[in-house]
């Protein structure tokens, strides 16, 4: 039985609808449920959260599934939101992070729209504060903290990908502390129906070609934030890139250091500035739907 999930009583005083009702959408197959061992109805905490999204209906008893009661943010300022977020995490208000980031998910809006238009943009405009000295490192750092337990939460909340859905790992390279934007990727892989699995950060380039060759994903991901040194990091991709050749697994790279000359010197499958790239990209390499969660090799 999943651990993540609720009763139907708790699910229909969340939803603010009769207990009947809702074991009525369960029988016509609107809302996932799965039977106890005494026969009891057991609703996946997912499965309730994309029934409330695809209807546009409003938790009235959030808390009943774990959330805290909170009023979902209106969705027609967009700057105002943005200015919000980035004082919620600024001031490591995590309720009110939660507020925003879940509210607007639990309304409709993508997870890839939120990290790319909302999230994305508070942090770099915090990076220009920290660059000018308005924003200690602890704050930024702390801010971080706060929003990957907000997208670790938000995962929960995505369709569980079948388990022939293809797979996508990624990571960052030694020295490359930055965990924020792999995180995103992977939360916004996952919406789209990837098993994706974000390995961390500051990760040993002969670890990830261990990994490429042990998993064979079709997708790998590669963020880049960082680097000490732009030769070793050049000779360090150079080996992942033929190690990913080698398996037939398709190259996505991004991130703040990735610069267009760079780029030139490099070899990639696609290159993405934001999230909606990165999807974008997947989706050519395995429809929605369209399953195959391996890349078609034998294992060696």
């Amino acid at each position: 039985m999943n651990a993540n999930a609720v009763t139907t009583r708790q699910a229909a005083q969340a939803i603010g609808v009769s207990e009947a009702s809702l074991k009525r959408w369960c029988d016509q197959g609107l809302l996932p449920a799965a039977r106890t061992p005494g026969g009891h109805r057991r609703l996946p905490l997912n499965g309730v959260v994309q029934f409330v999204r695809e209807r546009r209906l409003q938790l009235v008893r959030p808390n009943l599934l774990g959330l805290s009661s909170f009023t979902p943010p209106t969705t027609g300022d967009g700057n105002a939101i943005r200015t919000a977020m980035q004082a919620a995490l600024e001031a490591a208000d995590e309720d009110e992070a939660r507020r925003l980031v879940l509210g607007l998910y639990l309304a409709g809006t993508s997870a890839v729209e939120i990290l790319d238009d909302l999230v994305a943009p508070a942090f770099r405009a915090m990076e220009v504060k920290w660059t000018h000295g308005n924003l200690a490192i602890y704050e930024e750092r702390r801010a971080v903290e706060t929003c990957t337990r907000l997208l670790h939460q938000m995962r929960m909340f995505l369709p569980t990908p079948p388990p022939d859905a293809p797979q996508a790992i990624g990571a960052t390279l030694t020295g490359d502390p930055y965990s924020l934007p792999t995180t995103m990727l992977e939360v916004a892989l996952c919406e789209a129906g990837w098993r994706a699995q974000s390995y961390g950060c500051g990760l040993p380039t002969a670890t990830l070609v261990d990994a490429l060759r042990d998993v064979r994903p079709r997708l790998f991901w590669l963020s880049l934030s960082t680097f000490e040194s732009e030769h070793q990091f050049l000779a360090d991709y150079a080996t992942l890139y033929a190690a990913a050749q080698k398996h037939g697994v398709a190259v996505l790279v991004g991130g703040r250091m990735l610069t267009a000359e760079l780029r030139e010197r490099m070899q990639y499958s696609a290159y993405g500035d934001n999230l909606r790239h990165a999807v974008s990209f997947a989706r050519t390499i395995c429809p929605p739907g369209s399953g195959s969660g391996t890349n078609g090799e034998e294992p060696q």
